[in-house]
């Protein structure tokens, strides 16, 4: 059974800021296509950051302020997460996408306050 478990989101000020988690269980993340996705309600979940071998992506919004990063050894990969910024404020989702399937975690609240 394949688990992607999320954790470390919370409320911080502008300003702050906090490092996401993600252990996968039932997988090897490093055959799979890592990624983070945010979502606010009422809007459309946003792909945030990827990695896949040594190449990790992130997007204009978050680039010099979030990275992405792995570590096999513990089949888990990060968010760091600095200058946090209102607008950051959503729920984070962990995902895999392999060849034949894709998973996603529960989720972690991200609440970022002015």
């Amino acid at each position: 059974q394949v688990q992607l478990v999320e954790s470390g989101g919370g409320l911080v000020q502008a300003g702050g800021s906090l490092r996401l988690s993600c252990a996968a269980s039932g997988i090897n993340i490093a055959t799979y296509r890592m990624g983070w996705y945010r979502q606010v309600p009422g809007k459309e979940r946003e792909f945030v950051a990827g990695i896949s071998g040594k190449n990790t992506y992130h997007i204009d919004s978050v680039k010099g302020r979030f990275a992405m990063s792995g570590d096999n050894a513990k089949n888990t990969v990060y968010l760091d997460m600095n200058n946090l910024k209102p607008e950051d404020t959503a729920v984070y989702y962990c995902t895999a996408a392999g060849v034949s399937a894709d998973y996603w975690g529960q989720g972690t609240q991200v609440t970022v306050s002015s």
